[in-house]
């Protein structure tokens, strides 16, 4: 009688471990922004904000730059943050399990809870505010991460299949 062998492969695990640790980074990357005094981070958006004026005016936009402003260059940073997590939610998920939509809730909860948390945090950050509206928003760049992350899963499977076929 043949004996199978459902070992794990290393690949997998080497995957498991590098978006996990991705995942896990992405969420204390988060959190020590917000732990951040609020002049240290002002200091950092207002950076990002003069070398994003420069970039455009740079394109020829220079009325695109002069619109932009902190509030919209803090903003872009939070919807970017959870957009990235909720993006390795998804690709950390996918590589425990093949059934990514049938478990799809778990990354929308991970996510609610980073942005209630991080949220939180900034109550207890000298000079910092929470708001109600930057849950929304985290909660927005996390699901628009798990849909980026499901169309690019479904289109890698797509074409692996697609591979497959034609090699028969």
């Amino acid at each position: 009688m043949a004996e199978t062998s459902n070992r794990t492969s290393p690949w997998l695990i080497a995957w498991r471990v590098v978006f996990t640790f991705a995942l896990i980074g992405c969420i204390v990357f988060i959190f020590s922004n917000s732990m951040q005094v609020a002049t240290v981070s002002e200091g950092a958006s207002g950076r990002v904000l003069d070398f994003m004026q420069k970039v455009l005016c740079r394109l020829g936009m220079p009325g695109a730059a002069n619109h932009l402003t902190m509030h919209i260059i803090r903003k872009l940073a939070h919807f970017s943050e959870y957009l990235l997590e909720g993006f390795l939610f998804m690709l950390c998920l996918r590589v425990y399990t093949k059934h990514v939509l049938k478990h799809v809730s778990w990354p929308i909860l991970g996510g609610l809870l980073t942005a209630l948390t991080d949220e939180t945090i900034q109550l207890f950050s000298s000079g910092r505010s929470s708001q109600v509206t930057d849950v929304w928003l985290d909660s927005a760049g996390v699901l628009a991460g798990i849909l980026v992350a499901i169309v690019l899963l479904l289109a890698c499977e797509g074409l692996y299949y697609h591979m497959k076929r034609s090699n028969e």
